[in-house]
Order: structure tokens, then C-alpha cells, then sequence
């Protein structure tokens, strides 16, 4: 993914499809119940043209849920 969307991509109402297609809160809304919620964290890794991983840490773990 593009550093441009990486920046921006937990942002409310931020999404890469057309208009009218998508609202643009699933990540929002995952960041916050993992982040403010369960005081965890959720980043993303990714290399443009490669892939890309988002990685949940939840207190009490020592290892990401999700990869």
C-alpha cells in the first residue's frame, strides 16, 4: 500500500474505494475498540506492490493475535 494511504488508513470516513461504495469506518472503528477498548495496539506493515499485514497486540499477550 502507498505511504499515502498507510498514513491516513485509521481515519474515520477514510477509504480507498468509489464514492458511494464503503464507508470508511471498519478500520476506524477496529482501532479504536482494540486500542481504547482493550488498551492494545493495531499497526500495519506493508510493502507497496508486495502485501501488506495489520498486527493486533492485546495486553497479556506476548505474541500478535493476528498477523
Amino acid at each position: 500500500m502507498p505511504e499515502s494511504v498507510k498514513a491516513k488508513i485509521f481515519q474515520p470516513f477514510f477509504t480507498t474505494k468509489p464514492t458511494g461504495e464503503g464507508t470508511g469506518l471498519g478500520l476506524s472503528l477496529s482501532y479504536d475498540i482494540i486500542t481504547k477498548g482493550h488498551g492494545g495496539s493495531l499497526t500495519v506493515e506493508s510493502v507497496e506492490g508486495e502485501g501488506t499485514d495489520f498486527v493486533i497486540h492485546l495486553p497479556g499477550t506476548n505474541r500478535p493475535l493476528l498477523r
